[in-house]
């Protein structure tokens, strides 16, 4: 993944109707901060991880080109630290954000907990852009079955896999660890693991059927009765 790459990415994200799922981003170049605002851990991880960007002086920190985003709380530590009541709620709004943002003819790409964020409304947000690629250029595949026993013992799959080849049903490996977790996306999002899912969503968006997204929950939505307006 090269520079350009994840440009391109915040690029799409930019112009594309994020349907309130995907983080708005402000981009900058050549910014300065304060030195004192960073600890020498920080200083070094960033010089560790990206040492192309960064310029440190005795008084300044100069980031060559960087993304800013409203702060949230990793889904992933989220889910570490929720009551059980909470990540319930959490994993019915990760499910619903994967499903809005396909509506909208957007794969995550890298759906792990650490690319969504918990905003202070409780509301899950994606907002790692790596990986993200238009839905319908997804090809969504089940696993095929083994041809031997010893094909489920090779170092390597027993089947091909092309660049734009996603398995759903291996999404379960790297999502349900936390028996809560995997127990909650059972009974509220078991679709999601599907490959049969993905393709009909993605044959909704080339016929023209979008979903209609809606920003608010059942809870905080206004009915109908609400909205009503008496004459004076």
């Amino acid at each position: 993944m090269t520079h350009a790459q994840v440009r391109e990415k915040y690029r799409l994200v930019k112009e594309h109707d994020r349907v309130g799922r995907m983080a708005d981003t402000q981009e900058y170049r050549h910014f300065i901060f304060p030195r004192d605002r960073f600890s020498d851990a920080l200083i070094d991880e960033l010089l560790a991880v990206a040492p192309s960007c960064i310029t440190v002086t005795d008084s300044e920190v100069r980031i060559r080109h960087l993304y800013m985003e409203r702060r949230m709380i990793p889904l992933n530590i989220y889910l570490e630290q929720a009551a059980p009541e909470a990540i319930s709620q959490a994993v019915q709004e990760y499910g619903d954000a994967l499903k809005e943002l396909a509506a909208a003819n957007i794969f995550a790409g890298d759906m792990l907990f650490k690319n969504f964020g918990v905003s202070r409304h409780n509301r899950v947000i994606f907002y790692d852009y790596d990986e993200i690629a238009y839905l319908t250029e997804v090809n969504f595949r089940r696993i095929p079955p083994p041809r031997y026993p010893e094909d489920e013992l090779a170092a390597e799959p027993w089947y091909s896999v092309g660049e734009n080849d996603v398995f759903p049903e291996e999404f379960r490996t790297f999502l349900l660890v936390n028996r809560t977790v995997a127990k909650e996306f059972d009974r509220l999002h078991p679709e999601l693991f599907e490959a049969a899912y993905w393709q009909q969503l993605q044959r909704q968006v080339k016929a023209g059927h979008f979903h209609d997204v809606r920003p608010y929950n059942d809870e905080n939505r206004l009915s109908h009765t609400q909205m009503a307006i008496k004459p004076a």
